[in-house]
């Protein structure tokens, strides 16, 4: 049984955060693990509250899981302060987890801040350089990179600077594209870039969007495959997951978590 860690915080709307992570490890069939950065009070309509843990919590949940039953890839996700970011990333190093995702959470749908801007240096510094795949959307990769991304050569520029800092493999992800027919993923190894792209689907319904992505990616990991077959059949999943509307709540509903077993859901990959 492969085993898969998400390290984020918590929603309790159940669209996004270890919510989303547990129900995207489940449907591609790996065993979920979690270790809580905070607790937010969520729902569609937006995030009223955030209660983050200590580092020292963070930390024994880690260790509970390091010291006993390990993982085969793990994702980072909320991580919310600097001190959570640090501590974090020397647990990775102490238990040699190569397989690390990391989904550089900033802000919710609704406007919310979910990282505090000092902790953006302390995410460049110590996480980064120990991630096998950074998974930034367009204004997360923005603000990683400071500068402005309108263009595929924008993309690629920020994939660049992104794997300068010590990356393995960057994905700028495309839902923020003024593209209107096409959501185009840009995946860069340090030699080649590689696109994934998928027709664009006109919702209001993408909360928790970037965090079942980058789980996807966790899961496909674990079980052994390639960064480029994780990735593709990571769009796959949420491909789906949007497509398939479930139509919850008053604002940026949640996304279909079982829509691509339910579908046998065959579509895109790379070119």
């Amino acid at each position: 049984m492969k085993k898969a860690l998400t390290i984020a915080g918590s929603d309790s709307g159940g669209g996004a955060g270890i919510q989303a992570d547990l129900k995207t490890f489940q449907e591609l069939e790996v065993f979920g693990m979690s270790a809580l950065t905070a607790v937010t009070a969520q729902n569609t309509l937006g995030v009223q509250a955030v209660y983050p843990m200590t580092a020292e919590a963070v930390v024994k949940q880690i260790e509970s899981i390091g010291d006993d039953m390990g993982t085969d890839a793990l994702k980072t996700g909320m991580l919310f302060n600097a001190e959570i970011i640090q501590t974090v990333s020397e647990k990775i190093q102490t238990y040699g987890w190569k397989n690390v995702v990391v989904d550089p959470v900033m802000i919710a749908k609704g406007g919310a801040s979910l990282l505090q801007m000092e902790a953006i240096s302390a995410l460049k510094q110590y996480l980064l350089p120990l991630s096998m795949i950074v998974t930034p959307n367009i204004p997360e990769a923005e603000v990683l990179t400071d500068m402005s991304i309108q263009t595929l050569a924008d993309k690629k520029e920020a994939a660049q600077r992104l794997y300068d800092l010590g990356v393995k493999h960057v994905v700028i992800k495309g839902g923020h594209d003024e593209n209107h027919l096409e959501s185009i993923d840009l995946l860069f190894d340090g030699n080649e870039f590689t696109t994934f792209s998928s027709k664009r689907i006109s919702t209001k319904n993408t909360h928790g969007t970037g965090c079942t992505f980058s789980a996807a990616v966790t899961a496909e990991l674990a079980k052994g495959l390639s960064v480029y077959e994780a990735v593709s059949k990571a769009k796959n999943f949420i491909q789906a997951a949007i497509e398939d509307d479930l139509q919850i709540g008053r604002g940026h509903g949640p996304t279909n978590h079982w829509a691509y077993r339910k579908r046998n859901w065959v579509g895109v990959g790379g070119k």
